[in-house]
């Protein structure tokens, strides 16, 4: 049987490199394109790697051509909440007409499959929790918007071209592949798991925004989802595309439990032996007391269910920061 050529776009990231990895491992072949902006090739030198950006629809067609691509794994964009708001122009120029673009190349050479990282953002404050697929979609930042207006514009193709496509909605994904070769690596760092490992060995200062939320303890309670969890769900996903019935959703992937910032530092501190020390600070605006994400709709549709916890993603984050604790950056 043919192996099956996937575009991995986004690939050298955090998500992507560890879906790259799990692809090559699952027997697909994993063809990574990456403007390396914010990515690094170093996390994904075994594989065919391309440095384009997926504004360039031409050479983005090229390398569907070249490799007979059967499907498209989407993660290139810009994450970062708090400079969508000061940026907003950035953010729609990449996230969506970058999108365009590489649909555009997509179209123009008969590719009509793709998964899209997609994000809890989209909902915004929680009307209810936990969140499902019904909840309304309003988002409160620019980055949140952005993912939205793609999901719409995946689900405008598949009405009007036939695109097939799931655009899966990450809560908070964590941790690092337990060889401890890939893992988180931001610049700069703004994601709560690599700061706290970040303090603990004494990089960096740690702070608690907010300990006045209508939680347990005060602190903003997440749903935090293993790194491998989510590219396990990207592979559910192309699995859903054989056969000849057209695919057209948008999935939650969560874990369905939410922890306090307290109750991750507590976890830090059993996982590393080490006590981690921070600050408390004032609330940031925009960030909602509790974010749970039902992953009902994953499990029956693409038959997935999350297989590590809270204890796993910081065991494997560990590893990973102790081996490289700036992660891919030297500081």
């Amino acid at each position: 049987m043919k192996t099956k050529n996937i575009l991995v776009v986004g690939g050298a990231g955090y998500i992507g490199s560890h879906t790259v990895k799990m692809l090559a491992a699952s027997g697909y072949q994993p063809i990574v394109v990456d403007s390396l902006v914010s990515g690094y090739k170093e996390a994904v030198a075994k594989y065919p790697f391309y440095q384009i950006d997926m504004h360039d629809t031409q050479k983005i067609g090229e390398v569907l051509q070249k490799h007979e691509i059967e499907a498209v794994v989407h993660f290139a964009a810009f994450i970062e909440v708090g400079e969508s708001q000061i940026d907003p122009q950035k953010y729609y120029e990449n996230n969506v007409m970058g999108t365009l673009s590489l649909l555009k190349a997509m179209r123009q050479n008969q590719v009509d499959k793709i998964v899209f990282s997609s994000t809890a953002a989209t909902y915004g404050e929680p009307v209810y929790t936990p969140i499902d697929e019904k909840h309304p979609t309003l988002p409160i930042n620019t980055y949140g918007k952005t993912k939205l207006v793609v999901e719409g514009i995946l689900a405008d193709y598949a009405r009007s071209y036939g695109l097939n496509y799931i655009a899966l909605r990450y809560f908070n994904a964590s941790g690092a592949d337990f060889a401890a070769d890939i893992g988180e690596s931001h610049k700069p760092e703004t994601h709560l798991v690599p700061i706290i490992l970040q303090s603990v060995l004494g990089l960096r200062s740690f702070k608690v925004f907010g300990d006045d939320y209508k939680t347990k303890d005060g602190t903003c309670v997440r749903d935090y989802i293993h790194v491998l969890d989510l590219a396990s769900a990207h592979i559910k996903a192309l699995e859903k595309f054989a056969g000849n019935k057209q695919v057209a959703e948008s999935i939650n992937l969560g874990n369905q439990k939410g922890y306090s910032i307290l109750e991750v530092i507590k976890m830090v501190e059993k996982v590393t032996g080490k006590k981690v020390v921070y600050e408390l600070a004032a609330r940031r605006p925009g960030d909602p007391a509790v974010l749970i994400a039902s992953s009902e709709k994953a499990k029956k549709f693409l038959g997935w269910s999350p297989q590590y916890d809270l204890q796993d993603i910081m065991a494997s984050a560990w590893k990973w920061h102790q081996r490289k604790p700036y992660g891919f950056n030297s500081t």
